[in-house]
């Protein structure tokens, strides 16, 4: 899949096209959520999720997501990262619609996500606040990325 996006960007779903080694490099360094991830844990990771690149005009990769999801009924959006030099373009929100078109053909009963700071970005995609956030719950993992 590849779609036009805001601008000179274009969003792919090509696994040839990502650069894991920018990825790895932006999430460890840059994400968070992510700092000190390995090598093997992103690669393992891209491995079992649909992934999306976003790619500049050049071809060079700007922005990254991933969607781990059983295609039939819930789906999770995560690692989405978009490069500093790229930010404020709306990148973010478009990648998010780019995710919610790719999966609405498989009729998800709900696409998810967690963010600390970007809700506006993704309200523009249509996500809203979870109604009953008191029914989540986790286990949670070991501290380590």
């Amino acid at each position: 899949m590849i779609t036009p996006t805001a601008g000179a960007y274009r969003i792919s779903t090509d696994p040839d096209l990502l650069d894991l080694d920018l990825v790895h490099h932006w999430l460890s360094t840059d994400a968070f959520w992510a700092l000190g991830r390995s090598r093997e844990t992103v690669e393992k990771a891209a491995g079992a999720s649909i992934n999306f690149g976003a790619y500049d005009g050049e071809g060079r990769q700007v922005a990254y997501a991933r969607v781990v999801t059983d295609l039939a009924t819930f789906g999770w959006l995560c690692d989405v990262y978009v490069d500093r030099e790229h930010r404020g373009q709306g990148l973010g929100t478009r990648l998010a619609e780019a995710v919610r078109d790719h999966l609405a053909p498989y009729r998800l009963k709900r696409l998810m996500l967690s963010t600390l700071d970007a809700h506006e970005v993704y309200a523009r995609a249509g996500f809203v606040p979870f109604a009953e956030p008191q029914n989540l719950m986790i286990i949670p993992g070991p501290a380590a990325p």
